[in-house]
């Protein structure tokens, strides 16, 4: 039993700093190739600390444990919302001063009240998680078109100095990305082997373990992000990430997941966890946008309530497996 818990770990540390020189990689890449910084704030670095969680949710519905991959994106989303930009906002107020950032959270609200509509009906089957990819390619084409037109946003010039504190000859971003990725997938499938044995042995759901274990685990890419962005005062960058990885979270992991194989929703996923993640990107949305002169800030009362949100959320989880009620 003691080598399902080295896998949890080890696959946790490797995911992480494999996660962590992908995204380095592909950014650096990418701006040597000429992409605009706007763009690889919003697509390469925002989306690209998601892949974890795609990797091991699309592992996890191959190999048959969809409920794993469901609780890995949408526990994920939490985590990002509440224990990363809480704890960000608690430590020093974030000051959202990037348009884009505050044009994608109403995209990012309508995709979360999708995600209720599809799980509805019990199930998220291949013609949603299609659905779900669609919406991704339109998100994406969206994000290039907004570039083009917002060049001076804010979010680009911390891109930049972001990309200048880590230089990369583009022969150096080639091999990490590859290499990240590589040992991304290696990690992940360590990962959710440990998980899942994890989860038989103490009969606990694999929604749960993704709910919890794995989404936090495949969060920390954002939350070493989220502290490096915030030390250099890159207010932006650290709200930008959090709503790019969940709106990559929400259509991308649990699309492919669906599409590898249909996930049986029940109704705990919707009044419990889907429940959660809707309120704190709503809270974390009017907090952001800004409403009625108020500009857009996160303080820190605020982001002691979406902390206090999510300490409570893992609080009752951990109370429903002490209960037994955990492969419930």
């Amino acid at each position: 039993m003691i080598l399902p818990f080295i896998a949890v770990a080890g696959g946790l540390a490797l995911l992480v700093w494999s996660a962590d020189r992908f995204v380095d990689g592909a950014a650096s890449t990418s701006r040597r190739l000429g992409v605009s910084p706007l763009l690889v704030g919003m697509l390469v670095i925002g989306f690209g600390t998601s892949a974890p969680e795609m990797l091991v949710s699309s592992l996890a519905a191959w190999q048959g444990n969809p409920g794993l991959a469901l609780g890995n994106a949408y526990g994920s989303n939490i985590v990002n919302i509440g224990l990363i930009l809480g704890l960000m906002a608690v430590i020093s107020p974030l000051a959202v001063h990037s348009d884009v950032v505050r044009r994608e959270l109403p995209l990012l609200i309508g995709v979360t009240l999708l995600s209720a509509v599809l799980m509805w009906g019990g199930v998220v089957g291949r013609a949603e998680g299609m659905l779900l990819l669609v919406l991704l390619g339109t998100l994406i084409s969206f994000s290039i078109w907004q570039a083009r037109r917002s060049q001076a946003d804010s979010l680009a010039r911390e891109t930049e100095e972001k990309l200048a504190t880590y230089p990369m000859s583009l022969r150096a971003g080639v091999f990490w990305t590859l290499t990240g990725l590589a040992l991304l997938v290696v990690s992940s499938r360590v990962l959710v082997w440990g998980a899942i044995e994890i989860a038989v042995a103490f009969g606990v759901s694999d929604l749960i373990i993704g709910l919890t274990v794995v989404a936090i685990g495949t969060s920390l890419p954002e939350l070493a992000s989220a502290f490096s962005a915030l030390r250099k005062g890159e207010h932006d960058l650290v709200v930008g990430n959090v709503v790019g990885s969940n709106l990559f979270n929400t259509l991308a992991v649990v699309g492919i997941a669906a599409v590898i194989t249909p996930i049986g929703v029940g109704a705990e996923v919707l009044l419990r966890d889907w429940s959660m993640m809707a309120v704190m990107t709503l809270l974390m949305a009017v907090f952001a946008i800004g409403w009625k002169g108020r500009p857009g800030r996160i303080n820190r009362l605020e982001g002691a309530a979406l902390l206090a949100l999510y300490v409570g959320y893992t609080v009752f989880l951990a109370r429903l497996v002490m209960q037994g009620t955990g492969s419930a």
